[in-house]
């Protein structure tokens, strides 16, 4: 079975969870250095399945099956690059475990083997920085036409040589997180990365909990199922614009009204931008109180949201402040949950609710879960993935200079009798 090295983000512990939930035969092998991921999948992963996972930053692929030690570099490389287009070749080397002098000697004695046979070529990246994502795709590393880079991780024993097969397309996400015509930065900004994991998130609770079982000789990922999500706490729209590229139908609602104008003006251009047609995904923009009874003539087959993370702080809270703000968003969750329980049975929940890093700790919701439980949800985490604390089933997202974080939480609604 294929054999994958995923290069996690920032928070790998989501983006290990993100994997267990979109992979197809998802096998976990190990994770090294809390940064790559070893896995195996009966099919074939590559750019486009990388283009809807937020927590992948590099996706390679074992491309030897025998043992092989670093002497045998040279002549993998020239075997990877034997469909390059003619003239001047790049390559590039990205390495866990192994020391920066064995790599520089690397980076020298592959030059030296294109060399003898006539190739010229330069590499990007050094023995102490790999090539970033967009080099990468700026040096057309990934499609095979001008070159590739080459995977090294020393396992122990094991030397792990794969190809590089994609990498984040930094400058698709820029263009949707800077350039669309509405931006409230008096709220969370939720970014389109952390969008995309939450969404992949609710595709697997919208399928039971479950992958689809790869087809015997399966070599392609099967195109997902389009969904139709609600968002109801849509802010500018985050979510839905993610919803919309994906070809998936959006219910999106607000209690602000400048906040439903904002995504109503944010879909109208990422319509534009991207040539997404109304008939291909639609989207219902409304003026709307979470808190209060929803009404559609067909539920959605889940919601994915982020609930409020209050008030946008530049300076670590006191506890004090905090725990009024922890109060606050413990009785608007309760409100939420029960809302939905009621109006909204049997669709499943991922949302995602505020903590505050104080001095030496972090305060976190506690009521909000009793409530959850009440409404007749539980918890749950994608085969094999540990939660941020223990006994609470959720993932903590923070970044170090931030001192509001997101708690992530996938709620499964009680059967419908």
């Amino acid at each position: 079975m294929p054999s994958y090295a995923a290069f996690l983000g920032h928070q790998p512990l989501i983006s290990l969870a993100e994997l267990s939930a979109t992979v197809p035969g998802f096998v976990f092998r190990k994770t090294l250095e809390s940064s790559v991921t070893l896995f195996e999948s009966p099919v074939d992963l590559g750019a486009e399945f990388l283009d809807t996972l937020g927590g992948i930053v590099v996706l390679a692929k074992r491309v030897t099956e025998n043992v092989v030690t670093t002497e045998d570099l040279p002549s993998i490389l020239l075997g990877e690059l034997k469909d390059t287009k003619r003239g001047k070749v790049t390559f590039a080397l990205r390495t866990l475990h192994l020391p920066h002098g064995n790599v520089r000697t690397l980076y020298r004695q592959c030059k030296e083997a294109l060399r003898k046979i006539g190739r010229p070529c330069r590499y990007v990246g050094n023995e102490r920085t790999p090539a970033a994502p967009v080099l990468l795709r700026d040096a057309g590393l990934l499609d095979g036409k001008h070159g590739c880079e080459l995977v090294l991780i020393q396992d122990e024993d094991d030397l792990w040589v794969g190809r590089t097969v994609a990498a984040q397309d930094v400058d698709a996400y820029t263009l949707r997180d800077m350039k669309k015509p509405v931006r409230d930065t008096t709220v969370g900004l939720l970014p389109p990365k952390l969008a995309q994991i939450l969404l992949n998130f609710g595709a697997w609770l919208a399928s039971g909990c479950s992958l689809p079982i790869p087809e015997p000789g399966q070599k392609k990922t099967k195109k997902p199922v389009p969904l139709t999500v609600l968002d109801p706490f849509c802010g500018t729209g985050v979510i839905p614009l993610e919803c919309l590229i994906r070809g998936w139908d959006v219910l999106a609602s607000d209690i602000s009204a400048k906040a439903v104008s904002g995504t109503e003006k944010n879909i109208e251009w990422l319509r534009k931008e991207f040539k997404i047609l109304k008939k291909d995904a639609t989207s219902t923009v409304t003026k709307q109180d979470a808190l209060k009874p929803f009404s559609f003539k067909k539920l959605p087959d889940v919601v994915v949201t982020e609930t409020t993370l209050g008030p946008a702080l530049t300076d670590r809270p006191a506890q004090k402040n905090a725990s009024k703000m922890k109060t606050e968003s413990e009785r608007l969750q309760s409100e939420f949950f029960e809302n939905c329980a009621a109006t909204l049975p049997g669709v499943p929940l991922v949302v995602t609710w505020p903590f505050w890093k104080v001095k030496n700790d972090v305060i976190l919701l506690e009521r909000a879960w009793e409530a959850a439980h009440a409404a007749g949800y539980h918890a749950t985490l994608p085969p094999g993935v540990t939660p941020t604390r223990p006994g609470r089933l959720s993932l903590l997202y923070r970044r170090p200079d931030q001192f509001v974080g997101r708690e992530i939480v996938l709620l499964v609604p009680k059967k419908k009798h």
